[in-house]
Formats: structure tokens, C-alpha cells, sequence
């Protein structure tokens, strides 16, 4: 990861709240389940460490679970988490919403194009008018 795409997720980690928080039981099964759940469903977290009663330090903590779900550490700030993993499901939903965009794309004719298909449309009506045959040899009118 780029020191610019770093310095992205930090600016819009800015605003987010914690949602997960470390406590005197550490890292568990059950934690890592819901780090990971919360990684698929928003990418980018923000977790608390509490510093009085946690067995770890917000480093070890942060490179321990970013190790065991494949995640990146955007940046460890005091007893705050800042972790970010690419949510495969996100992803398969752009891609099912660009290639919804691309078939449904209309093709937009400038006025030079209208009145060439106009034109068009017109010369082939006359020239099925002058072909047409009707019954008994009159003409339609």
C-alpha cells in the first residue's frame, strides 16, 4: 500500500467512531470473527484497545489481527486501531453495477445524425411508396 493511499483511508478513518473494542480477554476466535465481518461489510474500522486492561499493546494487537485476517494497519494512534481489508463482496457489487451502467448506456445523436436518419428514413419510405404495386393496376388514392 502507498503512503497516499494510507493517507487516504486516514482521512476518512477521521470521522469514523470505534466499533469494536479490545479488553482484558484479548484477541479471541470470537473478536477476529467480528473483525472480519465488520471488515467485509465497511472495509475500513476503527477498533479500541483498552490500555489499562488489555494483555497487549495496540501494536502487537494491530499486527496480530491484521496477520490473522489479511488485513492492513492504516496506523495505531494511543489505544485507537485504524484497519482496512478490501471487501471482495463491495467488489463484486461495482462490478455487477458497472457492467448494469454499461448495458443500459444510450447513444446520444447530434443534431447532424438526426437529420441524416431522418433523411434516410425519408428516402426509404418514397422508394417503398414508388415500388409498391396496388390491386387492378390504380394507385392507392
Amino acid at each position: 500500500m502507498t503512503g497516499k493511499e494510507r493517507a487516504a483511508f486516514r482521512a476518512q478513518a477521521n470521522s469514523l467512531e470505534p466499533i469494536i473494542q479490545i479488553g482484558k480477554e484479548g484477541i479471541s476466535d470470537n473478536l477476529l470473527t467480528q473483525i472480519s465481518d465488520a471488515l467485509d461489510a465497511r472495509e475500513l474500522i476503527k477498533i479500541r484497545v483498552h490500555l489499562e486492561t488489555s494483555p497487549l499493546r495496540p501494536r502487537e494487537c494491530a499486527g496480530q489481527i491484521a496477520e490473522a485476517l489479511s488485513a492492513e494497519v492504516i496506523q495505531v494512534i494511543g489505544g485507537i486501531i485504524v484497519l482496512y481489508r478490501k471487501s471482495e463482496k463491495k467488489e463484486k457489487a461495482a462490478r455487477a453495477k458497472a457492467k448494469k451502467a454499461k448495458a443500459k448506456k444510450v447513444k446520444i445523436m447530434g443534431l447532424r445524425q438526426r437529420n441524416a436518419a431522418a433523411e434516410q428514413k425519408k428516402a426509404a419510405r418514397t422508394q417503398f411508396n414508388r415500388t409498391r404495386k396496388t390491386p387492378g393496376g390504380r394507385s392507392g388514392r
